[in-house]
């Protein structure tokens, strides 16, 4: 079974559509669909519906997919094998991370590993966690740095993980700010600014007040922290933010309630790390513990 044709295959189910798949793999739309024409003929089966505008697995396809993606991942893992015991990197390193670690944290990281690395392409992608949980399972990177989720499937592996403290938090002339101890029956009086309902934050945060019997006031919900950040700062509400975010224009609320989120490096089980990815998880792991967030 010719690894290129599975390949073709996968692009065009994950990308859904031929013509996107085929500028992803640098092909002609005719190029692509030879080689998906290829691997059904090889297999006498038809993979995909081509009937119907958007693309559709045949019963055939569905069946193949989890089997192709481990064949591709075996050959990932035998070309790792195999690669050059060196001290010198090079390759290209696809890498996702979510919006806020890449404000805060991964500019430190790559700073160091492009020093010591200079031969390797770094490929980066910014989105949101689950959306790069979604990146994942398509193989479009090898990490993603993300807000770790306690929903988060079995076939993630989690190579680095580290807490992420966050404070409530509202702009310094808010009244809030200036009651000195505040309670959760407090908070309830004015506008919250969360992330999205989708997300762990929200999902800490709707939990504290639905155990207290207390209405969480959700307003403008957005997922780009710095975004609520300056909301909070005007005083358009109170918020959750992590605790390394804080400054003048935002001040930490004195509270009895504790809220933290889990950051952390995901890969995919069974499939094994590059050297280039193990070095940047190496320098990842030793500057969070220098910072005393990693155990």
């Amino acid at each position: 079974m010719d690894s290129n044709a599975l390949r073709a295959f996968l692009t065009i189910v994950d990308q859904g559509s031929f013509s996107e798949a085929a500028e992803l793999l640098h092909l002609t739309q005719p190029a692509i669909s030879k080689r998906l024409a290829a691997l059904e003929h090889q297999l006498d089966v038809t993979l995909i519906d081509r009937s119907h505008r958007q693309i559709r697995l045949t019963d055939a396809g569905s069946r193949l997919l989890p089997h192709a993606r481990r064949i591709l991942d075996e050959i990932h893992n035998a070309r790792v094998s195999l690669s050059p015991d060196t001290d010198t990197l090079a390759g290209e390193l696809q890498i996702i991370a979510s919006h806020h670690i890449g404000l805060h944290h991964l500019p430190d990281w790559l700073r160091r590993f492009s020093s010591q690395h200079p031969e390797v392409r770094l490929n980066l992608q910014f989105m949101e966690s689950d959306a790069a949980y979604a990146q994942m399972r398509k193989r479009s990177a090898e990490l993603a740095f993300v807000t770790l989720s306690d929903s988060m499937e079995g076939h993630f592996v989690v190579h680095e993980q580290w807490p992420d403290p966050m404070a409530f938090a509202a702009g310094p002339d808010h009244a809030l700010t200036r009651r000195g101890r505040v309670t959760l029956a407090d908070l309830a009086e004015y506008p919250a600014l969360l992330p999205d309902t989708g997300t762990a934050t929200y999902r800490t945060v709707s939990r504290l007040f639905l155990e207290a019997n207390l209405p969480l006031q959700q307003q403008f919900p957005t997922n780009y922290l710095e975004t609520i950040k300056m909301m909070t700062s005007v005083g358009l509400g109170w918020s959750v933010l992590p605790v390394r975010m804080l400054d003048r224009s935002i001040r930490p609320l004195e509270l009895d309630h504790r809220v933290t989120r889990v950051l952390g490096a995901v890969g995919l089980a069974g499939r094994q790390l590059s050297p280039a990815a193990k070095a940047l998880l190496a320098i990842v792991h030793e500057q969070e513990t220098t910072t005393g967030l990693l155990p």
